[in-house]
């Protein structure tokens, strides 16, 4: 599984990296768990998007115990008979998968039988003509972004994603001349986490037909495109257009380097200072510098980042 292979490789990174950094956030995320047994963002109540962000943070750095896991099992139960969005249906559904695995209990044990059809006639209610998936039924185009979590909710689900062939194309539509990818088809500049979506949904089609993966050109391009992000605080820009890095598209470009074997590319030690820049002494990262607070989606994102570099360096990876 795509998602099963980046745990790995994070926890794998995280593992070369010293146990007192790792308990250090291992804490933090801890700390964050309410008493509901999610977890929230900056403010507000528990939510699916924020739980499942904790969960893999604290997975990936082998912290995700059954003191955690069960707790936030209940959580994922309550949450069941929610209506849900692309989004929190994703992080539902890996999160229950993290949980099991951590210890806790089979969130879905009780659901009825056909649970994983009624959830892929949900997701086909969200395809658009273009053959993308959109945020909400009814919309009359696809984004990248949502059609990059739709795949990975079928492959979560076991099942291939109808017409991948038809999806392949809508991906291609959103590449630019600049060699990255857009979000939505008006939009001429790529960006830094729309390209990475559509690099993870061609490599996850490639799994069942190599012929609609990324072609050689599109590498090519890809690679290019992500070099001209960086800033001059080490980081990655959402596009050409920001003056300022941010940790998301840091950690969603590292990753779709690595993935091409580009990651050497980068400066490594900047981009290492930039993510170590945002670590608070007390556990947690911010988003960027220009960011005051931590929380734990932006943990992950630091995180992954760390581990990717560290995986990195320690194997030598020279890149092409």
């Amino acid at each position: 599984m795509y998602l099963l292979e980046l745990n790995l490789r994070l926890e794998e990174g995280l593992g070369r990296l010293p146990a007192e950094f790792r308990e250090r956030h291992a804490a933090y995320l801890r700390q964050r768990q309410n008493d509901d047994g999610g977890f929230s963002g900056r403010e507000g109540d528990s939510d699916l998007y924020y739980t499942g962000f904790a969960l893999r943070s604290l997975a990936i750095l082998g912290a995700l115990s059954p003191e955690v896991a069960a707790p936030a099992g209940e959580f994922l139960r309550r949450s069941l008979a929610q209506s849900a969005s692309v989004v929190d249906l994703f992080s539902l559904l890996y999160s229950c998968l993290l949980v099991q695995a951590g210890g806790g209990p089979n969130v879905l044990a009780d659901s009825p039988a056909d649970w994983p059809e009624r959830v892929a006639r949900m997701l086909e209610g969200l395809r658009t003509p273009d053959c993308g998936y959109a945020k909400a039924p009814g919309g009359g185009s696809g984004s990248t972004y949502h059609t990059f979590l739709v795949a990975l909710c079928y492959e979560l689900l076991g099942r291939p994603l109808p017409d991948a062939a038809g999806v392949a194309r809508f991906v291609r539509l959103r590449r630019r001349d600049d060699g990255g990818f857009v979000e939505v088809a008006p939009m001429r500049r790529s960006g830094t986490n729309p390209t990475a979506a559509a690099v993870g949904t061609l490599q996850l089609l490639a799994r069942h037909d190599p012929l609609l993966g990324l072609r050689p050109e599109e590498r090519a391009g890809v690679i290019d495109f992500l070099l001209a992000m960086p800033a001059p605080e080490g980081g990655l820009r959402a596009n050409g257009r920001v003056p300022l890095a941010d940790l998301l598209s840091t950690f969603t470009g590292a990753w779709t380097l690595a993935d091409l074997g580009a990651l050497d590319r980068l400066d490594r030690a900047a981009l290492d200072d930039y993510a170590t820049a945002l670590e608070l002494p007390t556990g947690g990262f911010r988003g960027g510098l220009w960011d005051g607070q931590t929380d734990v989606e932006y943990t992950f994102y630091g995180l992954g980042t760390r581990a990717l570099l560290a995986s990195s360096v320690a194997d030598g990876n020279p890149g092409p």
